[in-house]
């Protein structure tokens, strides 16, 4: 993900956003400082005398493309295409020492909390006026919304506390003021985003605050209103009603559980069993029947047996979850669980992964028959001639669902909000006509 054109009058910066969407957010907000210095931006990396790399490191897969791209950045530096190469981020909070050491060609390296400094090294001042402005990487329509930084809670696979630091809630009257912001730049879709989102506002306000603070960015009329990554202990109930009543409160929750064996989420340290577990997921169903959950789970934890495997499956089948992803476990040396012995092959790991992912894509495809012959609002994320591709409420960016939509000759923009009759479906799409409404 790289940085939109802008025009002005210093030095070129090129940067590659990669991981999450909350490292997006920082992104973000380092290009618009970047911009108001005089920086000029480009999407085009041999147009750059800078570049900047926000890498992740919260899984192997991921440090090793942060690495990767680090590389190239350094042989295009020594080709003399570039000035300039600076890292950022998650890999640099775990291996600041080694990779200074390793890649002396880099001319800076720079953490997660240290965005006044980088700044200063590629010829820029922060400027705390600027504090809730950003440039946004994502389509002009839709926004992250970062509630909060770091984490508090002690799951032994996450390295995400040691990266980020501990939990702190953005205050609600700063969120507002950067969701105006963003409003006042076109995005009608607020994705709310946080390590954990059950527990914000417990550190600044003594409560839970989530609640306040969707029906406050309800009142400011965006179109839709999302909730990703909630934590299942101490979710806020209330927010479910919430979804209920107001129409632009999308009725979806991603909320990832990771495992539903009682010893397993004690190992995992969680802080919740499988009965609570299960009495939440029928409490949020309950008060609003029509939510859509989604999920992630972990297979091949060490100690995994095949029972408690089949006790996933089986709960899997039986909750039957809109969304649901599925990772193998991967051995971190800065996670909690580094200590324990990394019984499940790799082999058996990915075998387990594809089992699972075998039954969710049975589930989704019964889950989405349920929209043919509907007419569902969509909201349209691209345009290919007559083929448009967006998403229902459903449906978060980049991860979930694809509606396919007969355009019919229709004009249809990207960002605007359409009416669609949906008439097929498989597990991860649904066809649709765009209607005259």
């Amino acid at each position: 993900m790289t940085s939109n054109n802008l025009t002005s009058s210093g030095p070129t910066l090129f940067m590659l956003s990669l991981g999450c969407s909350k490292n997006t957010v920082d992104s973000e907000r380092l290009l618009a400082q970047a911009s108001a210095a005089g920086i000029r931006l480009t999407d085009e990396v041999d147009e750059a005398d800078i570049i900047v790399i926000n890498t992740c490191g919260f899984i192997e897969d991921a440090k090793e493309e942060s690495v990767n791209e680090t590389l190239a950045a350094i042989e295009k530096k020594n080709e003399g295409a570039i000035r300039e190469v600076y890292v950022m981020g998650c890999l640099v909070e775990l291996y600041r020492k080694e990779l200074a050491e390793e890649l002396p060609e880099v001319d800076g390296f720079f953490g997660t909390r240290e965005l006044p400094a980088i700044l200063k090294a590629i010829g820029a001042r922060y400027r705390e006026e600027l504090a809730d402005t950003r440039l946004l990487l994502t389509p002009p329509h839709y926004a992250w919304l970062k509630i909060s930084e770091g984490c508090s809670r002690r799951c032994s696979f996450c390295s995400i506390p040691k990266i980020r630091g501990p939990y702190q809630s953005q205050p609600v009257e700063q969120l507002l003021r950067e969701a105006a912001e963003l409003q006042s730049k076109g995005v009608r879709e607020l994705n709310l985003i946080a390590q954990d989102i059950s527990l914000y506002g417990y550190d600044l306000y003594g409560k839970p605050a989530l609640n306040d603070l969707v029906l406050r960015l309800s009142d400011m009329s965006f179109e839709w209103i999302r909730l990703l990554y909630a934590y299942p202990l101490n979710f806020p109930l209330e927010v479910i009603d919430t979804m209920r009543v107001r129409d632009n409160v999308c009725n979806y929750i991603d909320m990832p559980l990771q495992h539903i064996s009682d010893r397993i989420l004690q190992s995992m340290k969680r802080g919740i069993g499988r009965d609570e577990t299960i009495r939440l997921i029928n409490e949020m169903r309950d008060r609003n029947p029509d939510i859509r959950l989604r999920t992630t789970m972990i297979a091949g934890y060490p100690g995994e047996t095949r029972a408690e495997f089949e006790e996933l499956l089986e709960f899997v089948r039986e909750t039957r979850f809109d969304r649901l992803g599925c990772f193998p476990y991967r051995h971190e040396e800065h996670a909690p669980s580094y200590i324990l012995e990394d019984t499940v092959s790799d082999e058996e790991k990915e075998a387990r992964v594809r089992e699972l992912m075998e039954l969710q894509e049975e589930i989704s495809a019964e889950r989405n028959r349920v929209f043919e012959g509907q007419t569902l609002k969509v909201v349209i994320d691209e345009v290919d001639g007559d083929t448009a591709y967006g998403r229902t409420q459903y449906d978060a960016p980049e991860v979930d669902n694809e509606v396919i939509l007969d355009t019919q000759g229709t004009d249809v923009q990207p960002g605007e909000f359409r009416m669609a009759e949906i008439h097929d479906t498989t597990a991860y799409e649904l066809f649709s006509v765009v209607t005259l409404v």
